[in-house]
């Protein structure tokens, strides 16, 4: 039965201008220029500043909406020494089909800088086998062939389907009946394709495959042998088996393991413009040291003034004095004009709103963390949180979160993530608070002082912890040992 109710419900909605806020406190500075000119691409009531003035920044931020004819009077007092243009409604309705040939005038010198970036294009790995692919001498079928096990090798380099299965899909898609065996055939033309180790179906395949191209010296035999025969005892860096079985001296084993460290393990991970990856940080704040006081600055170099279109102001204002508010043109052509303009406004607060609450984290930061600043040693990092940042600043933990996302701040002695500064804090024995990096830079540094050829244990890291004070768990020893990226004790052994 069906029946009918009213209920009250109290939910939390979020706002436009909530949503910008939000998405624009994410991004860091490097994205947030690409952010603005896509609004400005967007929405064209939004107009970058010519002039910096304070002056030409407050008209734009503080331009009101006209709505009455209550503010008619206010703004023709402060349009009254401008002259008013006029503005044709045809002429907006009609702005996208001006001809092109009138928006270009043979107007440039010869001594005019004309800037011009290269773009740099480069071939994948996958483009690179189908053109190596063209260079053999293959019949139509063993050319399907080929191409179905390219297309089945992953950005790696490694063979993602075994070679049966690829024999069903040829059945299947190309009406093609070959076994696996005719597969591998033609995989093996593959495998002599460059760079070495491409269509290896594992890691060992991969290795022998690299191994076999190279000038057959005594390490390189060694190391075949011990990939071929010793391959799991060698992944476990069981050396001394693999010398005792093989008959191979400690020097012998060592410059045959130093062969296979030579080895890409990923051989589809190559580029030939490997240096475009390389990107420099664009830190979001910038802290300087004056005297014994922190200077601490937001880097908005790249970030252009953006103020309200004149233009807009003027439209907007041009058909609030109209009469003709009864025509149905008129009044989309002015809902049209209030919501870029409404648009922008909020654009523009949240552009501010951002500034100024990254500006109150940072501070915030830098109050807890002086000490750090001054000497940039780890060991003065206090142990602090999320929460406790915002507590400090009365906000939600969220916007903290936000804020401290993807950001750097550059120091005088380095750019650092802001979320590297935050860490839980711990209680030695004295009863002092002090952060968990303190103790994983003790690790870090008892492992780059071990014995390679007997590593330090979780144990006997645990014991020397506990001989300087750090009383914790082995669990959490090699907790903080995998979040440094350092292996167990074992698979750090070296001859």
């Amino acid at each position: 039965m069906l029946e009918q109710n009213l209920q009250q419900q109290m939910r939390q909605k979020l706002s436009p201008q909530q949503i910008i806020l939000m998405k624009l406190m994410q991004i860091p500075v490097m994205l947030l220029e690409q952010r603005i000119k896509e609004e400005i691409e967007n929405n064209p009531a939004l107009d970058i500043s010519e002039d910096s003035s304070d002056n030409q920044e407050d008209k734009s931020e503080d331009f009101e909406m006209p709505e009455e004819e209550k503010d008619d009077k206010n703004e023709e007092t402060e349009r009254e020494s401008e002259p008013e243009d006029e503005f044709s409604l045809e002429d907006y309705l009609d702005e996208d089909d001006i001809p092109d040939y009138r928006l270009y005038s043979n107007n440039y010198s010869e001594n005019d800088d004309t800037k011009e970036f290269p773009i740099v294009s480069s071939k994948s790995f996958h483009e690179s086998l189908l053109d190596q692919l063209r260079l053999r001498d293959l019949n139509e079928i063993d050319m399907l062939i080929a191409l179905q096990i390219i297309g089945s090798i992953d950005d790696s380099g490694y063979l993602s389907r075994n070679p049966e299965i690829i024999a069903d899909d040829l059945a299947v898609m190309k009406n093609i009946q070959v076994d696996g065996k005719h597969v591998i055939e033609i995989l093996q033309v593959i495998q002599d394709f460059d760079p070495a180790g491409i269509g290896a179906r594992n890691l060992r395949e991969c290795l022998q495959l690299q191994l076999k191209r190279k000038k057959p010296t005594q390490a390189v035999r060694h190391a075949i042998i011990v990939l071929d025969k010793h391959f799991s005892e060698f992944s476990k860096k069981h050396y001394d088996r693999i010398m005792r079985r093989t008959g191979m001296t400690e020097k012998q084993l060592r410059n045959a393991v130093a062969e296979i460290l030579k080895l890409n393990p990923k051989p589809g991970d190559f580029s030939p413009d490997i240096y475009l990856t390389n990107q420099s940080i664009i830190p979001d704040f910038l802290l300087y040291m004056s005297g014994d006081k922190l200077d601490i600055q937001l880097n908005n170099s790249h970030i252009p003034e953006l103020h309200i279109s004149r233009d807009y102001q003027e439209m907007l204002e041009h058909y609030s004095k109209s009469n003709s508010k009864s025509n149905s043109q008129d009044k989309e052509a002015i809902q049209f004009v209030r919501n870029r303009i409404d648009a922008a406004r909020w654009f523009i607060d949240a552009i501010r709103q951002r500034k100024n609450t990254l500006m109150a984290v940072m501070n915030a930061i830098a109050t807890v963390q002086k000490e750090y600043f001054i000497s940039g040693d780890e060991g003065d990092l206090k142990p602090m949180i999320l929460n406790d940042i915002a507590q400090k600043l009365e906000m939600d933990v969220s916007t903290i979160s936000r804020v401290v996302s993807s950001k750097y701040v550059q120091t005088p002695f380095g750019t650092f993530l802001l979320k590297n500064l935050f860490s839980e804090s711990f209680q030695n024995e004295d009863g002092d608070e002090i952060s968990t990096k303190e103790i994983k830079q003790v690790v870090k540094k008892l492992i780059e002082k071990e014995d390679k050829s007997s590593p330090l244990t979780d144990d006997k890291l645990l014991d020397l912890l506990k001989k300087q004070g750090y009383g914790i768990a082995r669990r959490t020893v090699a907790k903080y040992r995998e979040q440094l990226g350092i292996a167990p004790s074992r698979m750090r052994k070296e001859l």
